[in-house]
C-alpha cells in the first residue's frame, strides 16, 4: 500500500494517507480484523458501492479527483495551502477524536477532561487571560451567540421559567460597532430569536480619532437614551482589530462604561494575537480585562481544521451549562483535540515566533510603502496593528488627497463622484495585479465606505498558511512601485482622451469611471439610432471588426469589447497606458479604421443586389446585341450550309462585343477596348481608402501609438536622433518652393555642387508628388537628375 500511496500526484494526500495508516496501526495494534463474509454486493446500487468496496488508495484517488477536477479545466495551484507537518498533526487530531470516542465511558471521560483542561489552561496563559474558561466551536460567531445567551440568563433571572415574556417588558439591547464584520448582528438575532430593534449600531468617530473606532461619547448617549425608554443595555461587542482595517477600539474606556451600566463586554479581532508577544500596546492589553473574547488560532498559526476558541469568565456553572458553553458530551470536549496536539507540537516558542513573524511582515511592508510616492497608508498611526491597508492616490489641483467623511460644498458632487470611481477602478486593478505577481502575499481588495477601494495586507490571517516571507514583502513593494507610472499616466491621459474623442467626428466618448483604463469610445455609424439604447447588430459587427484590427497592430495597449454584463451598446474599452502614448494618433486610427470598416461592410451588403441587377442587365444587352447581329448578317447566313458558303465568299467584318461588370462602380462596361486596343478599360475610378488627416512618420522599430519625439525602445539614442533629423529635413524641403528646371543648353553646374543640388531637387520632386493638394501634372525628370 505504501507503493500505491507514492503514486498519488498530490503529495499532501499521499503524506496524509501515510500518517493516518501509521496512526491506525499503532492504536489498533493486532485488533484489526477483516470480515469479508459479511460483505455483499447489490446490483441495484450504481457507482463505487458495487462489489466488495474500495481500498484507501482508491478512496484518496477519488478525493483527489474531486478536489482538482478534470485536467482539461483551467490550471489551478497544486496545493491550496502550505500544509506543513503541524498541519498534519491537526488533521490527525480529527481521526484520533473519532477513534477515541470508541473507548469505554470512564476512560473517555478522563481523557476528554484532561484534553479540555490542558488546552484551556495553555490558551489562557498564552493570551494573558487568567482564570478563564474556554468554549471550542467551528463557526467563529457561534461563541458570541453563546455569550449573548449567557448574558440574557444572567440579567433576566426568570428567563428560564417565563421565557420571552420577560424580554417583552424590558427589551435587551446589544451594541455593535459600525465597523463590525458584516452580518454579525443579523446572525445574533437569528440565533437568539430576538427582533432586529434589539440591535444598536454605534457609529465611529467622524471628527477626532480614527474613523474606524467606536465613538465612545456617542455610545454613552445611546445607552442613556435606551435606559430612559425602558430598555436594558445587555452586551457590547468591541473590536481589537476591525475586520476591514485592523483598528482597535478604546477598550479601556469601553470597559468603564460597561461596569457603570452593568453590561457584558465581548472583544474580538485579529489584534488579540499580539497578546502572546512580549510587548503589547495598551489598547490591546486592556482586552484582558473584558468578560469574554474570541480567538482564531487556526489562521494565526497555520493550522487547518482547528476550532475557534471563546474565553470567558463566569462563576455559575449552571448558567454556562444552560447557555451551551459547557457540555457533558464527550464529542463536544473532543473538539479541542486537534488544537491540543498542535499546541504541543509547536510549543510556546513556535507559537510566539509565528505571531511575531506576521507582525514583522506588516511593519516591513509599512516601512517600504512609506518610501513609494502616490501610495497612501490608511493605518500608519496604528503602529501596533498587524494589518496594513493602502491605496493609490493622485493629487490633482484643488483636490484633497485624503478623502474625508465631511462633504465639500466647493466641489461639484458629480466631479467628486467621478474622481472617486476612477481612483477606485485603478486601485482595484492595482490590487489584482499585485495578487497575480505576488500570490504568497495574501492581498485582498476591499471597498471602504469613506476611503473607497483599498488593498489590505493581513499576514496574521494568511502568512502562516501561504508561507509569506520577508522577500515576498520586498517583491510586493517593488511591484507596486513598478505599476505607479502606468497608473499616474493613465489617470492623466483620461481627460486628454476624452477631449480628443469629443473633437473627432463619428466618435462618442462613453463615460465609464469604473473602467481602469484610458477610456471607452463608441463609433457612431450612419444607421445608428442615438436616441435608443437597444442592441445594434450592425454596430456590433463594426466594433468587432474594429477590435480585431486594433489588436493586429501589436501595440502596447489592450483593447476589449468591455465587460459582458454591460447592457449598453457595443464599445471599445482601451486599457492602461504608459507615458509615451500619442492620444491624437490613437483616436485618429480608431476613427479612420472604423470608417473604413463601415464602408467595406456596406459594399459587401450591397454586393448581392448589385450583382443580381448587373446580370439581368447583361442578359438584356446580350439578347439585344444578338438581335442586331441577325439583322446585320441576314437570314441566309443563319442556314448551316448556305451560311458557310456566303461567309467563305463574303466574310462579315463584325467586331466582337462583350460586357464586363465593374463591382466597384456597379455598372456594365463594353469589352471593345479589350479586343480592339488590347488594353483593359479603366471604368469608374474606385473610391479612395479613408486615410487620416495627417500621415504619421514612424521610426523603424517603433510601435504604433508611440510618440516619435521620445524615441523607441528598439533604437539607440544615436539612431533615433539621426532619423529625427532626416525627417525634419524632409519636411523642410517639402515645404520649400520647387526650383526651376535647368534648360538643356544651359551651363552645367560643377560636379562638386551637382550632387547636393540633385538630391535637393529629387527630394523636392518626391515630396511634391506626395502632397495631395498638388494636382498639377508631373514634369518629366530632367536629364541632369537622372
Amino acid at each position: 500500500m505504501d507503493a500505491s500511496l507514492e503514486k498519488i500526484a498530490d503529495p499532501t494526500l499521499a503524506e496524509m494517507g501515510k500518517n493516518l495508516k501509521e496512526a491506525m496501526k499503532m492504536l489498533e495494534d493486532s485488533q484489526r480484523t477483516e470480515d469479508e463474509n459479511g460483505k455483499k454486493s447489490s446490483g441495484d446500487i450504481p457507482g463505487p458501492l458495487q462489489g466488495s468496496g474500495q481500498d484507501m488508495v482508491s478512496l484518496l484517488q477519488l478525493v483527489q479527483n474531486l478536489m482538482h477536477g478534470d485536467e482539461d479545466e483551467e490550471p489551478q495551484s497544486a496545493r491550496i495551502q502550505n500544509i506543513g507537518e503541524q498541519g498534519h498533526i491537526a488533521l490527525l487530531g480529527h481521526s484520533l477524536g473519532a477513534y477515541i470516542s470508541t473507548l469505554d465511558k470512564e476512560k473517555l471521560r478522563k481523557l476528554t477532561t484532561r484534553i479540555l483542561s490542558d488546552t484551556t489552561l495553555w490558551l489562557c496563559r498564552i493570551f494573558r487571560y487568567e482564570n478563564g474558561c474556554a468554549y471550542f466551536h467551528e463557526e467563529e460567531r457561534e461563541g458570541l451567540a453563546k455569550i449573548c445567551r449567557l448574558a440574557i440568563h444572567s440579567r433576566y433571572e426568570d428567563f428560564v421559567v417565563d421565557g420571552f415574556n420577560v424580554l417583552y417588558n424590558k427589551k435587551p439591547v446589544i451594541y455593535l460597532s459600525a465597523a463590525a464584520r458584516p452580518g454579525l448582528g443579523q446572525y445574533l438575532c437569528n440565533q437568539l430569536g430576538l427582533p432586529f430593534p434589539c440591535l444598536c449600531r454605534v457609529p465611529c468617530n467622524t471628527m477626532f480619532g480614527s474613523q474606524h473606532q467606536m465613538d465612545v461619547a456617542f455610545l454613552e448617549k445611546l445607552i442613556k437614551d435606551d435606559i430612559e425608554r425602558g430598555k436594558l443595555p445587555l452586551l457590547l461587542v468591541a473590536n481589537a482589530g476591525t475586520a476591514a482595517v485592523g483598528h482597535t477600539d478604546k477598550i479601556g474606556r469601553l470597559k468603564e462604561l460597561c461596569e457603570q451600566y452593568g453590561m457584558w463586554l465581548h472583544v474580538e479581532g485579529v489584534n488579540l494575537a499580539t497578546l502572546a508577544l512580549g510587548y503589547v500596546s495598551s489598547s490591546v492589553l486592556a482586552a484582558t480585562k473584558c468578560d469574554s473574547m474570541t480567538l482564531t488560532p487556526g489562521p494565526w498559526l497555520g493550522l487547518p481544521a482547528v476550532p475557534a476558541v471563546t474565553l470567558y469568565k463566569h462563576d455559575d456553572p449552571a448558567l454556562t451549562l444552560v447557555a451551551g458553553l459547557t457540555s457533558n458530551k464527550p464529542a463536544d470536549k473532543l473538539r479541542a483535540l486537534p488544537l491540543w496536539l498542535s499546541l504541543q507540537y509547536l510549543g510556546l516558542d513556535g507559537i510566539v515566533e509565528r505571531i511575531k513573524h506576521a507582525c514583522q511582515l506588516s511593519q516591513r511592508l509599512q516601512e517600504g510603502l512609506k518610501k513609494v510616492n502616490h501610495i497612501k497608508i490608511l493605518v500608519e498611526d496604528e503602529l501596533s496593528s498587524p494589518v496594513v491597508v493602502f491605496r493609490f492616490f493622485q493629487e490633482l489641483p484643488g483636490s484633497d488627497p485624503v478623502p474625508r467623511a465631511v462633504s465639500m460644498p466647493s466641489a461639484a458632487p458629480s466631479a467628486v463622484g467621478r474622481e472617486r470611481h476612477c481612483c477606485d477602478a485603478l486601485n482595484r486593478w492595482l490590487g489584482e495585479q499585485l495578487r497575480q505577481l505576488v500570490p504568497t502575499s495574501g492581498l485582498t481588495v476591499m471597498d471602504l465606505e469613506v476611503e473607497g477601494v483599498c488593498i489590505r495586507f493581513s499576514p496574521l490571517m494568511t502568512a502562516a498558511v501561504l508561507g509569506t516571507r520577508g522577500e515576498d514583502v520586498d517583491q510586493l513593494v517593488a511591484c507596486a512601485q513598478s505599476k505607479l507610472p502606468v497608473l499616474t499616466c493613465t489617470l492623466q491621459l483620461r481627460e486628454e482622451f476624452k477631449q480628443e474623442v469629443t473633437a473627432t467626428a463619428g466618435l462618442l466618448h462613453v463615460d465609464d469611471p469604473n473602467w481602469p483604463g484610458i477610456g471607452v469610445v463608441r463609433y457612431e455609424h450612419a444607421n445608428d439610432d442615438k436616441s435608443s439604447l437597444k442592441l445594434d447588430p450592425e454596430g456590433e459587427k463594426i466594433h468587432a471588426a474594429l477590435l480585431k484590427k486594433l489588436n493586429e497592430l501589436e501595440s502596447d495597449l489592450t483593447f476589449k469589447m468591455g465587460p459582458e454584463y454591460k447592457s449598453m451598446k457595443s464599445c471599445i474599452y482601451i486599457g492602461m497606458a504608459s507615458d509615451d502614448v500619442d492620444i491624437s494618433e490613437l483616436v485618429e486610427t480608431i476613427a479612420v479604421t472604423a470608417r473604413e470598416i463601415e464602408e467595406n461592410s456596406r459594399l459587401l451588403e450591397n454586393m448581392t443586389e448589385v450583382v443580381r441587377k448587373g446580370i439581368q442587365e447583361a442578359q438584356v444587352q446580350l439578347q439585344k446585341a444578338n438581335e442586331e447581329r441577325l439583322l446585320e448578317e441576314g437570314v441566309l447566313r443563319q442556314i448551316p450550309v448556305v451560311g458557310s458558303v456566303l461567309n467563305w465568299f463574303s466574310p462579315v467584318q463584325a467586331s466582337q462585343k462583350g460586357r464586363t461588370f465593374n463591382l466597384t462602380a456597379g455598372s456594365l462596361e463594353s469589352t471593345e477596348h479589350t479586343y480592339v486596343y488590347k488594353v483593359q478599360g479603366t471604368g469608374v475610378t474606385p473610391p479612395q481608402t479613408p486615410t487620416g488627416t495627417r500621415t504619421k512618420q514612424r521610426l523603424p522599430g517603433q510601435k504604433p501609438f508611440r510618440r516619435s519625439l521620445r524615441g523607441s525602445d528598439a533604437l539607440s539614442e544615436t539612431s533615433s536622433v539621426s532619423h529625427s533629423e532626416d525627417l525634419e529635413k524632409a519636411e523642410q524641403l517639402s515645404g520649400a518652393p520647387e526650383p526651376d528646371t535647368p534648360e538643356p543648353g544651359g551651363p552645367e553646374p560643377p560636379p562638386s555642387t551637382r550632387a547636393p543640388q540633385d538630391a535637393e531637387q529629387t527630394g523636392a520632386l518626391r515630396s511634391g508628388a506626395q502632397r495631395p493638394e498638388d494636382n498639377r501634372p508631373q514634369v518629366e525628370e530632367p536629364e541632369s537628375l537622372r
